[in-house]
């Protein structure tokens, strides 16, 4: 997608994907973004740590899914690549493996070819699509997937942009995954660090960012009906840890909660 066709990037106002991508140390930010980021890492000592944590977490819970025989996977809410991206991952262990990753920012787009760059005998696919359109994001990823057969479905730190609406969101494209889907999910609590969640919180409205930090109970209610794997809901660093998030956890919190569950 090129020239006149390309969507426009609005950097009026700053979109999660970019503030993450300062967090991460990247540069495909703008300065409305880098403002947004900075407010809340003034008030929230955690996110840095929690963008690194769900970073590490994401390769923890795909190299699980294609381990036990997944090669599908759909990861929603993409975000700027950062490396490993979910392909890496995935095919690394399963170099056969199909990836399709989706996401609404258009820098994102600017940056495809660098998310297609897979193995051989796999592949990995972009699809420009919002979280909330199912049907269109679904349609899209049709054309490289086959939801007959399973897949991991990957959310990580996404459903605390989404409203209350997520859980029947979430719902939809839970219905359509097969029997012996993955459904991997991270999201912010306010239940470990309550007081700079508020702020934090405060401070992504107050930029025209929703956010909506969820309890244990709320965030435990994404599984209901599928079976979570061990150590079951968890913050984030104790899902299945590697020797490097032992050493991480000693830095401090991270108020984010994580689960992998298996659809039977």
């Amino acid at each position: 997608m090129t020239g006149s066709d390309a969507p426009r990037i609005d950097t009026s106002r700053p979109h999660p994907a970019r503030v993450y991508d300062w967090w991460l140390g990247g540069k495909d930010n703008y300065p409305v973004d880098e403002a947004l980021a900075r407010r809340i890492l003034e008030v929230d000592g955690t996110v840095l740590r929690g963008a690194r944590a769900n970073r590490r977490f994401m390769t923890r819970a795909v190299r699980t899914a294609a381990e036990a025989g997944i090669r599908q996977f759909l990861d929603i809410g993409t975000g700027i690549p950062t490396e490993p991206n979910l392909h890496q991952v995935a095919q690394g262990v399963a170099p056969e493996a199909k990836v399709v990753y989706a996401d609404n920012d258009p820098i994102v787009l600017r940056h495809a070819q660098a998310l297609l760059h897979g193995s051989a005998e796999g592949s990995t696919d972009y699809v420009q699509a919002d979280v909330r359109d199912v049907d269109t994001l679904l349609d899209r990823a049709r054309e490289s997937l086959d939801f007959t057969r399973p897949v991991a479905l990957s959310l990580v730190a996404l459903t605390h942009y989404l409203d209350d609406d997520v859980y029947g969101l979430l719902g939809r494209y839970v219905d359509t995954l097969a029997p012996g889907s993955y459904l991997i999910l991270s999201q912010v609590t306010p239940d470990l660090s309550p007081e700079a969640i508020a702020k934090a919180a405060q401070q992504f409205r107050a930029g025209g960012t929703p956010f909506f930090p969820r309890s244990l109970a709320e965030f435990s209610r994404f599984f209901e009906g599928l079976e979570l794997l061990g150590p079951g809901v968890i913050p984030v660093h104790g899902w299945r840890p590697e020797p490097e998030d032992v050493v991480a956890q000693a830095e401090g919190i991270v108020p984010v909660y994580a689960g992998v569950a298996r659809k039977v």
